[in-house]
C-alpha cells in the first residue's frame, strides 16, 4: 500500500512536468533566442528527449529505492484511518498546478535538481504517515483470544458429539444410530448437538416431527449466537412454519448466520441476491456468497466424485405415470444380483458402480462395490480393475488405502486401453503416490484418457494447464478441457470454470455465468441428500415431513425442491397451515421461483393460477403472458394448447381463430400426447366456421337459443361427442370370456323303442316302404 501511494505521487508530478501548458505560437517566437533560432529542429527534439530520459531515470531509481524499503501489504482498516491524511496530500502537497516555465527560471535550476527536491519532500511526508500508522497500531494492540478450558461436563459432551459426527460422516450412514448419539450429546448440553436435534425435530427426519420443541431450542441457541440456530429461525420465518411469515426477519437471521460461516445461510442469501427475493438484485453479492460455499464443497470432493444425486420432480412423475422416476425397483436389483451370482460380468460391474457411487435408490457401500469389482476383475474386465484401483487409492471406512495395490490395478487396466486406468496412473505420477513424481508421464496418461472422452483425464489436463504444472500455463487450453469435463457433470470442472469467469482468466469476465457455475457446485454439497430423504418420505405418505425438507432446500435455491414443495401444496396434502388460501398463496410463490429458474411446467402452473384465480385474482392477461413465455422459451405443448384456447375465446387477448389454429398445430407438432385433444379442438374450430357462415344465412334463427346453452355450447358438444364415442366403443367391443356362445355338445345315442320315437325318427314298416316306392313310380317325370 505504501509503495502504491509513492507511485501515485510520482506519477502525478511527472504528469505535471511533462504535460504543462505549451507556449502559444506568438509567444514561442518572442521567447526564442538567436542562438536557439540557429539550432535545428532535430537538435531541439534530441535535447528534449535527453531531458525526459534523465527525468525518467531519476524517477525509476527513486521508485526502486522506495520499493525495497516499503512493505508489500497494509490492511484495509489502516487505509481508512489515514485516508484523511491522503486527502491532505492530494489537496495541498501534490496539488496539480500549472508547471512553471523552466526557460524563465531566474536560478536556472536543472530539472533533475527540482525533481530530487520534490521527491525528498514526498518521502518525508510518507515517512510521517508511516510513523502515525505505527503509533495507531501501538495504541490499539490486538489481544490474543483466550481459550477457556473445558469443564469435565463440557468435555464429556464434546466427546459424545464427536462420536455422533463420526457415525454420521461414514460412507454408509446409519442415521438412527447417529441421531441417538446426537440426542445423548444434546442431553449433556452440547450446543451443536442440540441444534442437530432441533433440525431433526423440525424436518421430521429421522425422528418424529416436533415444531414447537425445535422452535424453542433455536430461540435459546440463537440468543447465544449459534449460527446454525440463527439459520433455523430464518428458515421458519421465511416459510411461515412455527411463525407468521416475515421475510425481513428471515433476512436478518440469514445474514447473522452467514457471518458465522453457515453454508446454508450463505446459499440462501446467494440465491436471494441472485433472484432478487426480498432484496435488490446484486450479481456481485450473490457471487461472493456462492463462491464461499462452492469452495467448501470443492474441497470435500473425493477422487470418486462423491455420491450421485438423483433429482425427481413430483409433477412430472404424476403426469407421466408410465415413465420411470429413475429409482431402481427392488425386483430389478434382485434380478441383477442373481445374474452377478451366476457370473455375469456386466451385472457385476453395474452393481459395483451403483454401490461405489450411490444414487437411484442404492445406498453408498464401498464394501459391496469391492466385492462385485473383484469378481469382475478376476474375469479380466478392465473397467472393474480400474475401479478397484480407485477404491484402493482413496480408501474407505473399512478399506485401507494401498498405493501399491492401486498402481497394480491401474496398470492392468491401462495396458488394456481403459481410460479410467490411464487417468488413475496419471494421478499417481502427478502427486507421487507410491511412485516417483513425474509430470511428463502424468501428462501422457491424462492425454490418453482425455482422448477417449474420460472426464477425469479432461479435468486433470485442465488443472495442469491452469496451474502450469509440467506444461506452459495456458488458460485457453485449461478452459477447453474444463468445458469438456463439465459436459460430463464433474463438479470440480464447474468450480474451476466459475473461478475463471469470476476474474476473467482466458475469457471475458462474466458475473452471471460465474454465479450459475458456483451455484451448481454449491448444490452438490452433502446436504443434497435431503432431496432423496424427502422423496422417500413422500412415497411413505409422510407429506408434512416431505414438505418441510423440500421447503428448506427451496430456500437454498434448489429448483426441483421449489417445484416439489409447490406440488404438495397444490394437491392439498400438507396440513401445516391454517386454511387453503394460505396453501395456494405459498404454492404460487414456489411455482414462481421454480419458473424463474427455467422449469416450463411451473410456468404453465403460474398461468393456471392466474387463469382460475388460485392464490391470486383472476387475470387472463397475466395468465396468457405466462403461457406465452412457456411456449416460446421452453416449447411447452400444454402452454401452446392453452394459448390456442385463449385466442379462440378471446380471453386476455384479441379473439383470433387463425392464431388459435396455429397454436393448436404447434402443440400437436411438439408433443405426440397433444394430438388427440388438438384434433378435437380443430373439429370445434371447423364447427365455429360453419356457425359463422350460418349466421349469414336465413337459418340464423337456430342460433338464438337460450343464453346459458349458447354460452356453453362447446361443453355440450364435447359431452355429446363423448357419449357417442363411448356408445360406439361399447357396442363394438368384442364379447367377454363369459359371453362367448357355447358350442352344442353332441347328445349321446340311446335306444328308444320304435313306437315311442317321434314319427320322423321311427323306422319304416315293410308296408309303408312299398307304398312309397309305388307312389314314386307313378309320379310323372
Amino acid at each position: 500500500m505504501k509503495t502504491f501511494l509513492l507511485l501515485c505521487g510520482i506519477l502525478v508530478l511527472f504528469g505535471a512536468v511533462c504535460w504543462s501548458e505549451p507556449l502559444g505560437p506568438e509567444e514561442a517566437k518572442r521567447k526564442v533566442s538567436p542562438a536557439q533560432e540557429e539550432e535545428s529542429p532535430s537538435d531541439a527534439t534530441t535535447s528534449t528527449e535527453n531531458d525526459r530520459k534523465s527525468a525518467e531515470g531519476l524517477l525509476a531509481e527513486s521508485v526502486l529505492g522506495r520499493e525495497e524499503e516499503a512493505t508489500r501489504e497494509a490492511s484495509r482498516t489502516d487505509f481508512d484511518v489515514f485516508s484523511d491524511e491522503l486527502h491532505f496530500i492530494g489537496g495541498s502537497a501534490i496539488k496539480i498546478v500549472k508547471a512553471p516555465d523552466l526557460s524563465q527560471d531566474k536560478e536556472n535550476r536543472k530539472m533533475s535538481e527540482m525533481l530530487n527536491e520534490m521527491l525528498e519532500n514526498h518521502e518525508r511526508m510518507i515517512q510521517k504517515i508511516e510513523s502515525e500508522i505505527d503509533e495507531i497500531n501501538r495504541l490499539e494492540p490486538v489481544e490474543p483470544e483466550v481459550v477457556r478450558p473445558l469443564t469435565p461436563e463440557e468435555l464429556e459432551a464434546q466427546e459424545a458429539f464427536d462420536r455422533a459426527m463420526a457415525v454420521m460422516n461414514r460412507t454408509k450412514v446409519d442415521k438412527l444410530a447417529g441421531i441417538k448419539l446426537m440426542v445423548e450429546a444434546a442431553g449433556k448440553g452440547h450446543p451443536l448437538a442440540k441444534s442437530h436435534v432441533a433440525w431433526a425435530q423440525l424436518l421430521g427426519h429421522p425422528i418424529h416431527m416436533d415444531i414447537e420443541a425445535a422452535k424453542k431450542t433455536f430461540q435459546e441457541l440463537a440468543d447465544e449466537g449459534l449460527p446454525d440456530a440463527q439459520m433455523g429461525l430464518g428458515f421458519m420465518y421465511a416459510a411461515g412454519i412455527g411463525f407468521n411469515v416475515s421475510q425481513a426477519k428471515a433476512l436478518v437471521y440469514y445474514t447473522m448466520a452467514a457471518l458465522g460461516d453457515n453454508s446454508w445461510a450463505q446459499m440462501a442469501l446467494g440465491y436471494r441476491y441472485w433472484a432478487g427475493v426480498g432484496v435488490p438484485n446484486s450479481c456481485e453479492t450473490a457471487l461472493d456468497f456462492y463462491r464461499k460455499v462452492a469452495t467448501k464443497v470443492a474441497n470435500q470432493v473425493t477422487f470418486s466424485g462423491g455420491a450421485a444425486i438423483h433429482r425427481i420432480r413430483l409433477l412430472d412423475e404424476a403426469e407421466n405415470s408410465g415413465t420411470s422416476s429413475g429409482i431402481l425397483d427392488n425386483d430389478l436389483i434382485d434380478y441383477y444380483q442373481l445374474l452377478a451370482d451366476k457370473g455375469d460380468v456386466q451385472a457385476q460391474v453395474g452393481l459395483g458402480q451403483l454401490h461405489y457411487q450411490g444414487g437411484r435408490g442404492i445406498q453408498l457401500d464401498h464394501q459391496k462395490a469391492l466385492q462385485y469389482f473383484s469378481q469382475a476383475a478376476n474375469a479380466g474386465n478392465a473397467v472393474a480393475m480400474a475401479f478397484l484401483g480407485k477404491i484402493y487409492l482413496e480408501g474407505s471406512d473399512n478399506i485401507k488405502a494401498d498405493n501399491d495395490t492401486a498402481f497394480k490395478y491401474f496398470k492392468k487396466a491401462a495396458d488394456l486401453g481403459n481410460p479410467v486406468g490411464q487417468s488413475g496412473l496419471g494421478v499417481m505420477f502427478l502427486h507421487g503416490k507410491g511412485v516417483p513424481k513425474d509430470t511428463v508421464k502424468a501428462l501422457k496418461y491424462f492425454t490418453q484418457a482425455a482422448d477417449q472422452g474420460w472426464v477425469d483425464g479432461q479435468l486433470q489436463l485442465g488443472n495442469m494447464y491452469f496451474s502450469g504444472t509440467g506444461v506452459k500455463r495456458d488458460f485457453k487450453l485449461a478452459n477447453k478441457y474444463y468445458n469438456l469435463a463439465s459436459q460430463s457433470g464433474h463438479v470440480l470442472a464447474f468450480y474451476h470454470l466459475g473461478q475463471m469467469h469470476a476474474v476473467g482468466l482466458g475469457m471475458m469476465r462474466s458475473c452471471p455465468t460465474a454465479v450459475e457455475l458456483f451455484k451448481n457446485v454449491a448444490e452438490r454439497g452433502k446436504w443434497t441428500e435431503r432431496l432423496m430423504s424427502a422423496y422417500q418420505d413422500y412415497r411413505s405418505y409422510r407429506f408434512e415431513e416431505a414438505f418441510t425438507q423440500y421447503a428448506l432446500m427451496s430456500e437454498l435455491g434448489y429448483e426441483v425442491a421449489q417445484s416439489n414443495a409447490a406440488f404438495l401444496l397444490d394437491r392439498g396434502e400438507v396440513n401445516l397451515f391454517k386454511n387453503r388460501d394460505q396453501e395456494l398463496l405459498r404454492a404460487l410463490q414456489f411455482w414462481g421461483r421454480a419458473a424463474a429458474q427455467g422449469y416450463s411446467a411451473a410456468q404453465v402452473k403460474l398461468g393456471d393460477y392466474h387463469y382460475y384465480g388460485l392464490g391470486t385474482l383472476v387475470d387472463f392477461e397475466t395468465a396468457a403472458s405466462h403461457y406465452r413465455m412457456a411456449s416460446e422459451q421452453q416449447h411447452n405443448a400444454q402452454a401452446m394448447f392453452n394459448l390456442g384456447y385463449m385466442h379462440e375465446q378471446g380471453l386476455g387477448m384479441k379473439k383470433d381463430i387463425h392464431l388459435a389454429k396455429r397454436c393448436y398445430d404447434l402443440a400437436a407438432e411438439t408433443s405426440a400426447d397433444a394430438k388427440v385433444p388438438v384434433t378435437l379442438a380443430l373439429m370445434k374450430l371447423q364447427l365455429l366456421f360453419k356457425l359463422e357462415s350460418l349466421r349469414e344465412s336465413p337459418f340464423n334463427v337456430l342460433l338464438n337459443l337460450d343464453e346459458n346453452i349458447a354460452s356453453n355450447w362447446d361443453l355440450y358438444l364435447i359431452t355429446v361427442l363423448t357419449i357417442v364415442l363411448g356408445g360406439a366403443l361399447y357396442f363394438r367391443r368384442p364379447p367377454g370370456p363369459g359371453q362367448q356362445p357355447q358350442p352344442q355338445q353332441p347328445q349321446p345315442a340311446r335306444n328308444v323303442p320304435a313306437d315311442e320315437a317321434p314319427l320322423i325318427d321311427r323306422p319304416d314298416t315293410p308296408v309303408a316302404a312299398a307304398a312309397r316306392r309305388e307312389q314314386r313310380e307313378d309320379t310323372p317325370q
